[in-house]
């Protein structure tokens, strides 16, 4: 099963953009072992409240299977790293 990765983000927010790459980056070099899935909690009730379960403060926050891991933008590589270290 694959990992679960949600970025959790705003229209508005200067280093969303970067986490969002970090994410892609990530899925093209995982490939099919990561399902990422970008949520703009300022375009959706439903991601604000996932957002609100998780407990989430600020964004860019990253929750990799269901648990907080990142929240900033990290660096591709620290992401990948973090994501390999699962598998």
């Amino acid at each position: 099963m694959a990992i679960k990765v949600e970025v959790f983000s705003t229209n508005s927010c200067p280093h969303c953009p970067a986490a969002i790459d970090a994410a892609q980056e990530a899925k093209d070099k995982l490939g099919d072992a990561i399902d990422v899935e970008v949520l703009k909690i300022d375009e959706s009730n439903e991601n604000r409240d996932k957002a609100i379960g998780y407990q989430i403060m600020a964004v860019p926050t990253i929750v990799i299977d269901g648990e907080v891991t990142f929240v900033g933008a990290p660096m591709a590589d620290e992401l990948i790293d973090k994501l390999e270290s699962l598998l």
